[in-house]
């Protein structure tokens, strides 16, 4: 991890840097994947799936056999982990389901607008190095809860040609019966196009690799809605003496063993705590089964020193990093000033790893900067919200004048006319 102590402003554009591919390459390749899979549909799937997953498939959807034999694979503690997790996860998104209001703007003249879940959605579930089952309980639910009439999941298969048993359960816990065999680009295509096998679907979810965020963009220009921008997962801390070091080293370790491109940084304005943070980062990175992964990732890291609490945020804020911790005294006061975060964690006890899986809190979020644009996946991200309204013939008589009058202004003859034809009825 590289310590960069009290950087000038006009540094941070490249100190905030996160690491990236190649991108006229990278667009180069997906393009031509998700093409072929337009193309020749299942067959094309089939094709990288044996060429990316190294396995063999007769086809894509998982059977009810399958299905069934996860119950039998999973412990009952998981599942119990499973049960808790989705029982917060449902009571935080049941609380975003908005209630039709009608507005009277004016006497006779009545708005109103109503949530509507779009039909058909798309889960992408990553597998590769690790099953992220918990990823088909921060989309699922929400998807239920908005009313979505049809949920098809995609997820990459092992070794072995089958879906991690995990996997399957929280599908068939959430209530999704249609899954498929299928990772990485040629997912995103199948459920983008549609396949023999595979629906097509109105909007795409779910996080990925870089190849996976390039597939949805590509295909999002393409005509097909998705959750939102994003690349490999982030975290940035703030620390100050008042932090436990060993808290916060194993939450830049929990970022980093997601992947060789993540990108993990501290910012703190104590010196102290940078040599304690990164002792304890040493020592604990020892212990990790995934100790070659997430080095990587720490190559790619940052411990910041900073002058004062104020050019912490304002560094922060300029990172608009996917998670934030706040171990530092006052931290509630302090997280007022956040503007740019997908998702904050206050104090000692909350690690990240709680709004990864249980806490209640949606897991989906903006990366790559993007939170200063984008929230995270909510209910909000699964419907349509649709405006009504309905003018009395009174209504419209005292709201004639305006709508004529501007329509004449703009030089829409036809705008106006729909109003006085109807006034002179």
């Amino acid at each position: 991890m590289q310590i960069i102590r009290y950087p000038e402003k006009n540094t941070w554009s490249t100190l905030l840097k996160r690491p990236a591919l190649d991108t006229r390459q990278l667009e180069a390749t997906v393009s031509a994947i998700l093409n072929d899979v337009k193309t020749n549909g299942d067959a094309a799937v089939l094709k990288y799936t044996a060429q990316f997953d190294k396995v063999e498939l007769p086809g894509l959807r998982v059977d009810a056999e399958e299905m069934a034999a996860a119950d039998e694979a999973l412990d009952e503690p998981l599942k119990n982990a499973i049960r808790q997790a989705a029982a917060n996860i449902e009571a935080f998104h049941r609380a975003q389901v908005e209630e039709v209001t009608m507005i009277e703007t004016m006497p006779g003249v009545q708005c109103w607008r109503k949530p509507v879940g779009i039909e058909k959605v798309g889960l992408y579930i990553p597998g590769g190095t690790a099953p992220l089952f918990s990823t088909i309980l921060m989309l699922a639910i929400p998807a239920r809860l908005a009313g979505c009439s049809e949920i098809v999941l995609c997820t990459p298969p092992g070794r072995n040609g089958r879906v991690h048993p995990a996997v399957l359960w929280a599908a068939q816990y959430t209530g999704i019966t249609q899954v498929f065999k299928t990772g990485g680009v040629q997912a995103i295509g199948a459920m983008a196009f549609g396949t023999e096998s595979v629906p097509r679907v109105y909007k795409i979810f779910g996080p990925g690799n870089q190849y996976v965020t390039c597939a949805k963009q590509l295909v999002n220009s393409a005509g097909t809605a998705i959750d939102m921008p994003a690349g490999p997962s982030e975290v940035a801390v703030f620390a100050d003496d008042s932090c436990v070091p060993a808290f916060v080293a194993a939450d830049l370790l929990s970022q980093a063993e997601h992947g060789p491109d993540s990108q993990v940084l501290l910012v703190t304005t104590s010196e102290a705590v940078i040599a304690a943070v990164k002792a304890e980062v040493e020592a604990q990175l020892e212990r990790l089964p995934r100790k070659d992964m997430a080095q990587q990732a720490l190559n790619n890291s940052r411990l910041v020193l900073v002058n004062d609490r104020d050019e912490a945020m304002d560094l922060l804020n300029d990172y608009a990093p996917e998670h934030l911790i706040m171990a530092c005294e006052n931290d509630e006061a302090l997280a007022t000033r956040v503007i740019n975060a997908g998702s904050v964690f206050l104090g000692n006890y909350s690690p990240e790893s709680a709004g990864d899986y249980a806490s209640g809190t949606n897991h989906t979020l903006p990366t790559n900067g993007y939170a200063t644009a984008y929230s995270g996946v909510s209910v909000d991200s699964f419907v349509k919200k649709i405006t009504f309204q309905r003018l009395t013939r009174e209504g419209l008589q005292a709201l004639a004048p305006a709508i004529e009058a501007m329509a004449a202004a703009e030089g829409l003859e036809a705008h106006k006319n729909a109003v006085t034809i109807r006034i002179n009825y």
